[in-house]
């Protein structure tokens, strides 16, 4: 069997500093999104949870990845990145550490998420905040949608549905 390339072997950051493995995810339907707290599309935080909330599944995950490489509109840092997105948009689920998403300097797991050659599937480099990248049950990367694409949109809710429903 051809084992394909997957975020899996990345270990990444919580905002309380703890670090996480990625493999920790293994099974699951991920939704990876470079957030930011001052954006035109801040709002889909909301929305992003009301997915979450929506599919009521252990099968599902969103990880947030806030970053400030667009615009400068991520000035929060560690705990009140968590506090507003809590506090304003309900979030719940796992927000990491503030990372650069493009560039030499990019995170290793967001090297690896916009280059086809590295993950074997697409080459989608964020242009904005609100990038999203669907990853299936495998830890494959399977699809993107740009900022624009809201999380509720039906668009984005077949797709993942459709990755949920297939055996892994």
């Amino acid at each position: 069997m051809d084992i394909k390339p997957n975020i899996y072997p990345f270990k990444v950051k919580l905002l309380s500093g703890e670090d996480v493995n990625l493999s920790a995810y293994k099974g699951k339907v991920i939704l990876i999104v470079n957030t930011a707290s001052g954006c035109g599309f801040t709002p889909q935080l909301k929305d992003l949870q009301e997915l979450r909330d929506s599919l009521n599944t252990n099968e599902f995950e969103i990880l947030g990845f806030p970053s400030n490489d667009f615009g400068r509109q991520e000035p929060l840092e560690g705990k009140a990145i968590g506090e507003f997105c809590e506090v304003n948009f309900g979030v719940k689920f796992p927000i990491f550490e503030k990372i650069m998403v493009r560039g030499n300097a990019a995170h290793p797991l967001y090297k690896f998420l916009s280059d086809k050659k590295l993950n074997g599937n697409i080459n989608s480099t964020p242009r904005w905040n609100f990038h999203k990248y669907l990853i299936n049950k495998k830890g494959e990367v399977v699809d993107y949608f740009y900022p624009f694409t809201k999380p509720n949109s039906s668009k984005i809710k077949k797709r993942i549905q459709k990755l949920l429903n297939e055996n892994s």
